[in-house]
């Protein structure tokens, strides 16, 4: 009979695109995935260990699937950042967990198995800075889009972060081995590319020697089938005036511009080991407004870091009324061991971290209700990502998937996952937009 498998993959899309991975190389010598823990006989946990709260999870999930390895689970197999980040401790206190595969030892899944089917033990922690050679991958997202890795690893050393040590330094993929995949999964039906890394302002840099994003888009639109690109995580000193006219000028690159700042203070941006100041984040915002009318602009923060002061989280919010980002997220500042920020003094408390966080994304619940307001009346097209008897959930170039809002789109007409639509925004909600199809 034909062992089944279980996979969870937690954090983030990149990790996502790990596991893609992994059932790849099981499918394909033999292995079956299931979505029923009762019918598996082996789990894999590819875990994320980025910030306490995803460490948590990520220990819950494992503690949770454990408890089947006293029915009908043989195997239990942890990968991902948290394997790499604490493989010695991890094997120390849960002896429930049969192996453990690294950030950059999960393609090694298939001999971790057999090694477990003979009574042996691979586990493989390697240095973060191994070049892993991408295989084919198994798309788990629906399949009108998917997530597409353009590079590894980060070399900002930013202080509060852990990723370096976890993925190593930055490592493009070859140009034309991510084409060849892009080929690949328009074939298979896929619509939506959205293309990722830790920066993907800085692709090409290390093995080119210049910054080829902008070339990387146009050659991916060429691609029959793919109808929307997206990149995500641009570094504001990596936005160029290239990258700009690039995603004005071509059709198939949504206007939406991902870009973390982190904060809006000086001093802080400086402790953070930022590359930018507050006056370059803005003419950046000002290069992409002035070229891209209705260009999208998300960005992600940090409150709490370190002798953040009053004044300090005045100035942050002070710059965001200014600024008015579409799309904004907020985390309270992770005192991450084996980091910078981790061992600075005048750590501020968790209560003060999260109220906050809450000032600023109530300053951005305002913001976003006035800038929802102003889409009514105005038609987009819309990709269709859930479909109901008389409605159905759709995104416009807005929005990413899983991250943004949503439209709720009043329709009479048969739709199915991944149709491209016309749609005239009718009324809002909270973040959410309501409409009705064209």
């Amino acid at each position: 009979m034909q062992e089944k498998f279980i996979l969870e993959s937690l954090g983030c899309s990149k990790n996502l695109v790990d596991a893609e991975e992994m059932v790849y190389i099981l499918n394909k010598n033999g292995y079956e995935m299931t979505g029923d823990i009762n019918e598996a006989t082996i789990a894999i946990v590819n875990t994320c260990g980025f910030i306490e709260s995803a460490k948590e999870e990520s220990i819950d999930t494992i503690f949770e699937i454990a408890r089947y390895k006293q029915e009908n689970l043989k195997y239990l197999i942890v990968t991902g950042c948290l394997a790499q980040r604490y493989y010695k401790e991890l094997k120390e206190k849960i002896p429930e967990v049969d192996a453990f595969l690294g950030t950059t030892s999960y393609d090694t899944i298939y001999n971790v198995i057999k090694g477990l089917e003979i009574g042996q033990d691979n586990s493989l922690i390697l240095n973060a800075d191994r070049k892993l050679e991408h295989t084919k991958k198994k798309i788990l997202t629906d399949n009108y889009y998917a997530y597409v890795k353009i590079a590894e690893g980060c070399d900002n050393n930013c202080t509060y972060c852990i990723i370096p040590r976890l993925r190593g330094r930055y490592k493009s993929r070859g140009m034309e081995e991510i084409i060849t995949e892009v080929q690949d999964l328009a074939s298979q039906g896929v619509k939506e590319i959205i293309l990722i890394a830790q920066d993907t302002s800085k692709y090409g840099l290390d093995i080119y020697k210049e910054k080829k994003l902008p070339e990387l888009l146009r050659k991916l639109s060429e691609i029959d089938g793919i109808k929307w690109i997206r990149f995500l995580y641009t570094y504001p000193e990596d936005i160029t005036e290239e990258l700009v006219q690039e995603v004005k000028n071509n059709d198939k690159v949504c206007s939406y511009f991902d870009i973390p700042i982190q904060h809006a203070n000086d001093r802080i941006l400086k402790l953070m080991n930022r590359s930018t100041d507050k006056d370059e984040i803005i003419s950046k915002i000002k290069l992409i407004r002035d070229n891209i009318k209705d260009a999208i602009i998300r960005t992600t923060l940090i409150t709490g870091f370190p002798s953040e002061s009053e004044d300090d989280i005045d100035e942050l919010e002070d710059f965001i009324r200014d600024i008015k980002f579409n799309k904004l997220g907020v985390f309270a500042y992770s005192q991450e061991e084996g980091t910078k920020a981790g061992k600075m003094k005048e750590q501020i408390d968790e209560d003060v971290k999260k109220q906050r966080q809450d000032r600023i994304m109530n300053v951005q619940y305002e913001i976003a209700n006035r800038l929802n307001k102003t889409y009514i009346g105005k038609i987009f097209t819309a990709i269709v990502d859930e479909v109901y008897e008389d409605y159905v959930v759709a995104r416009s170039y807005m929005d990413v998937i899983e991250v943004d809002t949503v439209i709720y789109v009043t329709t009479d007409k048969k739709h199915k996952k991944g149709d491209f639509i016309k749609v005239i925004i009718t009324d809002t909600l909270e973040y959410d937009l309501k409409a009705e199809e064209v």
